[in-house]
């Protein structure tokens, strides 16, 4: 018996709620986290989701912008939601789960993009993302995430190589930037996590997650960006026997979302 859980930033779920179920029927993720719901708790599109199976859900909206939330067939317990930087900002919401191996908890993000320059002096919205991560690489220096934990979302870094189009190109761009990759990295390591994706896929690999609306024709040009995570504590790493980013539901309709969606599956 497997268990697998998604992460999809689907940029409203209003708009890209039936994408969503298409999703989940072809998939069906035990767990899917989604980032940028874009709308408040009680305009989230609940019964739908119970139709499709599942009726475990936590929702932590936000009127027009961010948001984040979970569906499941499993039970959520122990349903939190974090607020980051003094920021009334809705990025965060995580719960409990207990698939049959123990209690498992899953955290997740929606962590900020960052804006255009690449400077925290003169772009408060860089300055943000980085108070955003130093305060996640606190947070999870605690012990108790040693073992049984899930982060996931949509973490707006690409940190190797090949989880940009060009390299050298994007060197200066916001989600590519040394000094991201450095912070991204020192959450990885400090906090003993394993990234799920490259555990199966190897970063000699081009691999992305998200392409931009500006591209006339994305699949052609291909200029993408890992900017969407599973991440999990060593323990599940060990179990974790297989992940997969959906690259084709990025051209699923006239109006996708500019991320696809990614599985990981655990034994």
């Amino acid at each position: 018996m497997t268990f697998s859980v998604a992460t999809w930033n689907i940029n409203s779920i209003r708009m890209r709620k039936n994408l969503v179920l298409d999703f989940l029927n072809q998939e069906q993720p035990d767990v899917l986290a989604l980032q940028e719901i874009k709308c408040m708790n009680e305009q989230f599109p609940t019964e739908h989701f119970i139709d499709a199976g599942y009726i475990h859900q936590a929702i932590n909206g936000q009127k027009a912008y961010h948001g984040v939330a979970l569906l499941s067939k499993i039970p959520l317990k122990n349903i939190q939601k974090r607020q980051f930087c003094n920021i009334e900002h809705s990025r965060h919401i995580s719960a409990q789960i207990d698939y049959g191996r123990g209690a498992t908890n899953i955290h997740n993000f929606y962590i900020p993009a960052g804006g255009d320059e690449a400077d925290p002096k003169i772009n408060p919205k860089f300055a943000h993302k980085l108070d955003f991560y130093n305060e996640m690489l606190n947070w999870f220096s605690e012990p108790e995430f040693n073992n049984g934990q899930i982060i996931l979302g949509d973490f707006n870094i690409a940190p190797h190589e090949n989880d940009v189009w060009n390299h050298k190109q994007l060197l200066k761009v916001v989600s590519h930037t040394q000094q991201e990759i450095d912070l991204l990295n020192n959450l990885l390591k400090q906090g003993n996590w394993v990234d799920l994706v490259r555990q199966h896929i190897p970063v000699s690999e081009k691999l992305y997650s998200w392409w931009s609306y500006r591209a006339r024709d994305w699949n052609i040009s291909d200029k993408g960006r890992r900017l969407d995570h599973i991440w999990s504590s060593k323990d599940l790493s060990k179990i974790s026997n297989n992940t997969k980013i959906i690259r084709t539901a990025r051209g699923w309709s006239e109006k996708p979302s500019d991320h696809a969606p990614i599985i990981a599956y655990f034994d």
